[in-house]
């Protein structure tokens, strides 16, 4: 459905000619365009609380305080994950210094992420406290809307990282990685690879999240199981 548009646009009559056209660097615009309408965006504040649980109770009481603690959203898509995150080191880590790094393939959900402006029906999973704290609500042209705070947002970054190919190492190292409801779209050795390239990025000690209908049990050997969906570097 989404993609149909695009094939008539371009007056194709099968998708295996749109995908040899998309296929040439020449048009690479419209590979991201691709990209763009098949990434799932499925995402809402808070999602799985049980996550940023374990990260409030068991991680952040034990980290370094000397020392930024750095938590990557793996796919991020428009924010909201990110954001939660902000939220919660912003509650845990006063004083204390954070950042939240946020990654997509997908340029298009990385400028809504960057806007951090989102409809009110989309806010619902926010802790009342945090919202009258983080956010502010929109009037006049934005009335109907929801914005992060700009305290919050200088310290959350997002950056276009395709996870499939080795990460650059200016994305840097984190304490934690969430990598959630990504994993069941790759067969197993894609999902192979992307844990891979994501694992130098861990610092040792450090946590790994997965989706709640996901599973790293033989897709690597490298961590140990904390409880099902959370995993540790040694």
């Amino acid at each position: 459905g989404r993609l149909r548009r695009r094939l008539t646009h371009h007056a194709f009559s099968s998708f295996s000619q749109y995908y040899k056209f998309v296929s040439t660097p020449q048009h690479a615009d419209e590979l991201q365009i691709m990209v763009d309408l098949l990434t799932t965006n499925e995402t809402y504040f808070f999602r799985e609380p049980k996550h940023f649980a374990f990260l409030r109770d068991e991680i952040l009481p034990a980290r370094r305080p000397s020392e930024t603690f750095r938590i990557w959203s793996a796919a991020s898509s428009s924010g909201e994950e990110a954001y939660t995150m902000a939220m919660v080191l912003a509650e845990h880590i006063r004083g204390g210094s954070w950042e939240v790094f946020g990654s997509d393939i997908s340029t298009q959900v990385l400028e809504k992420a960057r806007a951090g402006l989102y409809p009110l029906e989309r806010t619902e999973g926010i802790p009342p406290a945090f919202l009258t704290k983080y956010c502010m609500k929109g009037v006049r042209s934005q009335a109907g809307k929801l914005m992060i705070s700009s305290e919050l947002r200088k310290n959350v970054r997002f950056e276009q990282v395709n996870l499939t190919n080795p990460v650059e190492a200016w994305v840097g190292n984190f304490d934690v990685i969430f990598l959630r409801n990504v994993m069941i779209y790759f067969d197993l050795e894609t999902k192979q690879q992307v844990v891979a390239n994501l694992l130098p990025h861990l610092k040792s000690g450090g946590y790994f999240i997965v989706g709640h209908s996901e599973s790293l049990n033989g897709i690597t050997q490298t961590l140990r199981t904390v409880q099902p969906t959370i995993y540790r570097k040694p």
